[in-house]
């Protein structure tokens, strides 16, 4: 199968990752603060604790693990709403997990939620951004870094920028970024940093989770054990014990913990390089046939490996199948960001997305032109 869907989830991982885990799970046994084991666990949530906040440049947040990126979302933007957050501002390009929560909580909190101006070329319109925040002071400012529909990057630092002269809560999606993007959070405007670790991380899945601003005072939306102060009925007030309820996923911290070392090693900067050179093959080779049209390209604005396509004379949906016969992996339909969809055009029908990764290699974009050929020479 040649992989063209690592926006959904990086594949291959890095030897090193399959490793890690089977080795942990081999030799030990536990969790974090609770009996057997906890000694090597809790060593093991420090470090990849800290190779996180290595890895973003930041040592003024914290590190929360969550099963999911969707899940981290929800613990944010739920606690941020009940807390009085009500002027919402969000990009065009937002996934479900932003967009379903506000939709499922507006009503109730009376939530007046905005997306910000993107323009008809794709590249974001700061200045009318600007008078969007000064006719409506925003509360909560949540940005998709890139995409997860065409790859579109989002200018983080001038938006958060305007958004914190007003002091708003800033929250960054990096689900499509991180690992990838190099980030520094230590000195951006950034109060929360939500990332998913079988993505661009190159960890395992079950194991993502964000970064948040010690300042920030954010309710718990979830309650549970957490291993420490036991007698006490309510959430603890230490971080990250206050958001880390339940047994953790310590066998995909292990897989995360190689995978963020393997990242060190490689290079963030040579990670992003390979993928810019994969996304320009997809690009050549998709170029090649007429009867496939690419969206949302703007020469001018900058682009994770997401790239989204309609082929005439073939709806999304029927598509799916023919790519899975012929031996590509692809993800077609809405991609869970319907928003994005009906910015580009493409809604209700949705795309087909192909999305490259570090690991793409000849024999995959050799597969993915036979693909094309054989559709192109049966249409």
């Amino acid at each position: 199968m040649a992989y063209f869907n690592n926006a959904a989830t990086t594949f291959p991982k890095p030897e090193c990752v399959y490793k890690a885990i089977a080795e942990f799970c081999a030799k030990y046994t536990g969790s974090s603060g609770r009996g057997g084991g906890e000694l090597t666990a809790g060593k093991l949530l420090n470090s990849t604790r800290n190779l996180l906040k290595e890895l973003f440049h930041t040592h003024r947040h914290e590190v929360v693990f969550t099963p999911t990126a969707t899940l981290a979302l929800n613990m944010i933007i739920q606690g941020m709403v009940t807390d009085g957050r009500k002027n919402i501002y969000i990009t065009p390009f937002e996934h479900n997990a932003v967009s379903r929560v506000l939709y499922a909580l507006g009503e109730k909190y009376k939530l007046n939620v905005e997306e910000m101006k993107v323009r008809p070329d794709f590249s974001y319109d700061l200045e009318r951004i600007g008078y969007q925040f000064a006719e409506n002071k925003p509360d909560l400012v949540i940005v998709s870094h890139a995409s997860n529909v065409f790859g579109l990057v989002a200018p983080v630092e001038e938006i958060f920028a305007l958004a914190k002269t007003y002091h708003a809560v800033t929250v960054l999606d990096m689900s499509q970024t991180a690992g990838l993007i190099d980030t520094d959070l230590g000195s951006l405007p950034i109060d929360f940093a939500v990332f998913a670790g079988h993505k661009t991380l190159y960890g395992p899945t079950g194991i993502s989770g964000f970064f948040i601003n010690p300042e920030v005072d954010l309710p718990p939306i979830l309650y549970g054990g957490t291993g420490v102060d036991s007698a006490n009925q309510s959430m603890p007030d230490s971080l990250p014990a206050r958001f880390e309820m339940g047994t953790m996923n310590i066998w995909g911290i292990a897989g995360l913990n190689a995978a963020i070392n393997w990242l060190k090693e490689t290079g963030i900067e040579n990670i992003h390089m390979q993928e810019k050179e994969n996304r320009q093959r997809l690009l050549d080779v998709l170029g090649e046939f007429d009867f496939i049209k690419i969206l949302g390209m703007n020469p001018k604005c900058e682009y994770v490996g997401v790239v989204s396509v309609i082929i005439e004379g073939i709806s999304s949906d029927s598509a799916a199948p023919i790519f899975d016969r012929l031996g590509v992996d692809v993800r077609t339909g809405l991609q869970c960001a319907p928003f994005a969809h009906k910015f580009l055009g493409t809604y209700p029908a949705g795309t087909i997305r192909l999305s490259v990764g570090y690991f793409n290699g000849d024999e995959d974009f050799e597969k993915l032109r036979e693909a094309l050929e054989y559709i192109g020479d049966n249409l």
